[in-house]
């Protein structure tokens, strides 16, 4: 019942870190039949290929063996020399056929993921020796599903194998008269045919079961939405953490802008909500931002002024744009430019008179 109901809570698409997560460990969508389809095929080829050379080359190597056994001494050497022609015979002619069989099924488990080395799916879990796991495992939802996939594609089959060897009846009822070397070919043509037939049946399968298998797959990679806002803990930060920091370099960047209102050259206000601090001096190829605020901020902003006889300037359009656009440290926008040198020019201008 507390699986069924965690099942239930995982209504939560997986993120990429679960998916790759579970790839590390092995867990990853692989169809059965579409590595049997590969193993089928390799063995199709491996028909096409060198069935018939190595039929050929193990005939005729039984044949010099029948015609010279007379010949062969019984003693134990001669048995060894026997046996080792023997292997090396048998290995000549499969080992052809086991090399397509081998490849076809590499290439049936390379197409389905990437390699993937882990020693998870080795480790001993004391689940899987729990009597309970074991009957689920057993008499479960997928232990039914797929009985009933490997009894279906098995009666498909049966099925295809029989219509297609009812259609050759004829022949098969020749091949008890033939002799070895007419039956090979025969015999060899009659199973090709058989094994495409099997084929294009077991290409619908194995598409249909990798679908399934990939779906299934995804379904268990599912998330909780306690498990999703545990993982964007981990991988972005604590959000409360992190706003915490921010507030820190604020207070910082708040800290570090009150220090330089007292080298301002003017500040410029919107009376009550907007101040920004600028710096002009000779030489210097424009006016740059020391220092901007908005409300509690910009309050504070001219009370440092006026504690340092800094001018304050009202002009509530140019202190909104330039709080906008600008940023500390840098220079105004150029099209600020001429706004701001008549403010600055009256500052100056005003400092030469008191002076």
């Amino acid at each position: 019942m507390a699986e069924e109901a965690d099942k239930e809570d995982r209504t939560e698409d997986p993120t990429q870190r679960k998916l790759d997560e579970a790839a590390e460990k092995g867990d990853v969508p692989r169809s059965q039949e579409i590595g049997t389809f590969f193993v089928l095929s390799g063995f199709t080829l491996a028909l096409l290929v060198a069935a018939g050379w190595s039929a050929r080359e193990s005939m005729l190597s039984l044949r010099a063996f029948l015609m010279n056994a007379h010949q062969i001494p019984s003693d134990g050497a001669a048995f060894m020399q026997v046996t080792r022609q023997g292997v090396l015979t048998g290995f000549m002619a499969l080992g052809l056929p086991f090399a397509f069989i081998l490849c076809a099924a590499l290439v049936g488990a390379l197409i389905q993921h990437k390699p993937l080395w882990t020693l998870d799916p080795l480790m001993p879990k004391f689940n899987r020796i729990s009597p309970m796991a074991g009957a689920k495992r057993m008499f479960g939802k997928d232990a039914w599903i797929n009985f009933a996939k490997g009894l279906a594609k098995t009666s498909l089959i049966g099925i295809v194998v029989w219509y297609t060897l009812w259609g050759e009846h004829d022949r098969l009822e020749a091949f008890a008269q033939m002799n070895v070397e007419a039956l090979m070919p025969a015999a060899l043509t009659l199973a090709v045919k058989l094994m495409g037939t099997v084929l294009a049946l077991f290409a619908v399968i194995a598409i249909g079961d990798f679908v399934w298998q990939r779906f299934s797959w995804y379904q268990r990679q599912k998330m909780t939405k306690q498990e999703l806002k545990d993982e964007y803990k981990n991988s972005e930060g604590n959000p409360e953490v992190k706003a915490k920091l921010r507030q820190i370099r604020a207070q910082r960047v708040r800290r570090r802008m009150m220090a330089a209102v007292p080298d301002a050259t003017v500040i410029i206000t919107n009376p009550t909500h907007f101040a920004v601090a600028l710096r002009y001096e000779p030489g210097m190829a424009a006016p740059v931002c020391l220092a901007k605020g908005v409300d509690a901020l910009a309050l504070k902003i001219r009370e440092v002024a006026g504690e340092h006889r800094v001018p304050i300037v009202e002009n509530p359009p140019l202190a909104r744009a330039l709080y906008a656009r600008v940023e500390i440290d840098a220079e105004i926008p150029v099209e600020h430019y001429q706004a701001v040198a008549e403010v600055i020019g009256y500052v100056l201008r005003l400092k030469g008179r008191r002076a």
